[in-house]
């Protein structure tokens, strides 16, 4: 069995022991709820403080959740809201495309995979929720770095590794498929990530018109493409389904 680090499990506690009950404990309460000496609890109470997810109250000296988890928590249920949202128009996309359908996030500096649906067709496919892809060279990722502040910042401080002959990797020629993005409303990669695979996505709003996630298609390039351009009827059919998602999500016409 894997060791755990009693640090963070006694970090983890406290923040269960905040949260439930009487909302602002002093460190005594701390101390003795969790059988730690006051020098430890202190310590943590301290550094959780630091990291904004521990307040303490000035007057009493009690502590509190603070505001950090209230934004880590909003960012859960986004996605959450988000993937659950997506589902119905996702698989629907799936089915008019003929192609792999994917629901991406940003993370970090890449493109995180929250939902994917299979190609409906008999081939052997890899489930790939949780995969990474990056920003620069890939359909998903295009889109967030043109409509996403974030992304185009983590991008450009990012080393843009060249996957193949075709992948863009200079800042300067980037922007130029960024501003094409957003001049046409979604983004395409014709063998940029993968030799014979081409994608095109589109961008997600919520209900305050933010950018959060995109959606878009995967597949062979001689099924995508056609005499060399992507196919209008996919890229019509995945622009339809960023519409309808944001919509869901409370944004309204795009």
């Amino acid at each position: 069995m894997a060791r755990t680090i009693q640090s963070l499990e006694r970090a983890a506690a406290m923040l269960r022991l905040l949260a439930g009950g009487e909302r602002r404990l002093g460190l005594s309460d701390v101390a003795s709820a969790l059988g730690l000496a006051k020098g430890t609890a202190h310590g943590i109470l301290r550094t959780l403080q630091q990291e904004g997810f521990v307040e303490q109250d000035p007057a009493s000296g009690r502590y509190q959740l603070g505001a950090e988890l209230l934004r880590l928590g909003n960012s859960y249920l986004d996605v959450h809201e988000l993937r659950a949202r997506a589902l119905v128009w996702a698989d629907d996309l799936a089915r008019s495309s003929g192609e792999s359908v994917y629901l991406g996030v940003l993370h970090q500096q890449g493109v995180l995979i929250i939902h994917h649906v299979f190609r409906p067709d008999d081939s052997r496919q890899v489930l790939e929720v949780g995969a990474m892809q990056p920003l620069h060279s890939t359909a998903l990722g295009k889109v967030l770095c043109a409509y996403d502040p974030v992304a185009h910042a983590e991008v450009a401080d990012a080393e843009r590794q060249a996957f193949t002959p075709r992948t863009v990797t200079a800042m300067p020629d980037l922007e130029g498929v960024l501003d094409l993005t957003r001049a046409r409303g979604w983004a395409s990669d014709v063998e940029e990530t993968w030799a014979g695979v081409a994608s095109l996505a589109a961008p997600i709003h919520d209900r305050r018109r933010m950018p959060v996630g995109a959606v878009g298609i995967m597949g062979a390039v001689e099924r995508v493409c056609e005499a060399g351009e992507l196919q209008a009827r996919l890229v019509a059919a995945v622009r339809d389904c960023a519409r309808a998602v944001s919509r869901d999500l409370g944004a309204g016409r795009f």
